[in-house]
């Protein structure tokens, strides 16, 4: 269950961050905001799954799929695609053979409604990874451009597809602007956002680090780090393309996060999400 408004008040406040409720308008907001959208939620049969080296448990649990929205005076980014939006169409949600149940209850594209805003208006897509549950409303962003590692476009369109990739997610990859990376990106040159290489999930894999002006720095994980439990003990899930990769990605990011005293946030993690602003409320 998400926290109450005032009670997130209560404990941003707490934790130096601070937040706003806005409502919908077509005008750039002057300061950066990053808001928290509700993306999806994945049932999950066991849990172990995610575990270091993925040992089943039959411990049953739930993941969060946000997607984030950074409003910045140079445009706009979209942080992640979340599950696909015809999944709200099925209130009982649509389980996959192997195990997992996927919900959506409110759309990506009516969310980003909430705030006077079409696909179009959206400058930036930048995608932690092709996963489906992160790259499921991918196709109705033509017209942004895409910000992906190289070395993840390459993997994710292989044939056969790759374990957890749907193409016919992100179909329409050549009719969209495709930034391809080579490692990290300052998104709009003033430091304020920038995508990290993390490797080791997928080959491709990336954060995103944001740095609010009240709030301090953010890490979004990706899937850097599944649950808190990976990323406080550096497990790495036996699914993962590379453990070593993971491990050095996670070491990176953790240097940076403590240099900076700034905050990781396991964006699958429940008790993580729950921290963040409910939306249309922001962080700034």
């Amino acid at each position: 269950m998400r926290v109450s408004p005032s009670l997130l008040l209560s404990l941003l406040s707490f934790a130096g961050g601070c937040a706003h409720q806005t409502a919908a308008s077509h005008a750039s907001p002057p300061e950066l905001r990053l808001y928290a959208l509700d993306c999806g939620r994945i049932d999950i049969h066991d849990m172990g799954f995610f575990a270091d080296g993925s040992h089943p448990n039959g411990q049953r649990g739930e993941m969060p799929v946000p997607c984030f929205l950074i409003r910045h005076p140079q445009g706009t980014l979209l942080w992640d695609t979340g599950l696909d939006d015809v999944i709200a169409q099925s209130p009982d949600g649509l389980a996959d053979p192997i195990g997992p149940r996927y919900f959506v209850q409110k759309t990506l594209l009516a969310q980003l409604a909430q705030l006077g805003l079409k696909p179009s208006d959206v400058r930036y897509v930048g995608f932690s990874h092709l996963h489906a549950d992160h790259a499921g409303n991918a196709n109705a962003f033509t017209g942004s451009t895409w910000l992906l590692q190289r070395k993840e476009l390459t993997w994710a369109t292989a044939t056969p597809a790759p374990l957890g990739v749907d193409p016919a997610k992100f179909s329409t990859w050549r009719e969209a602007k495709v930034e391809p990376l080579d490692g990290d990106r300052d998104v709009f040159g003033d430091g304020s956002v920038r995508i990290l290489s993390t490797p080791g999930h997928t080959p491709g894999h990336q954060s995103l680090q944001v740095n609010l002006p009240r709030t301090g720095t953010l890490v979004l994980s990706g899937d850097l780090c599944h649950t808190r439990e990976n990323w406080e003990h550096h497990g790495v899930p036996g699914f993962n393309t590379s453990c070593e990769q993971t491990l050095s990605s996670i070491n990176h990011v953790e240097t940076l996060v403590k240099d900076s005293k700034g905050r990781f946030i396991v964006q699958h993690a429940p008790e993580d999400f729950r921290t963040l602003p409910v939306f249309p409320s922001y962080l700034e």
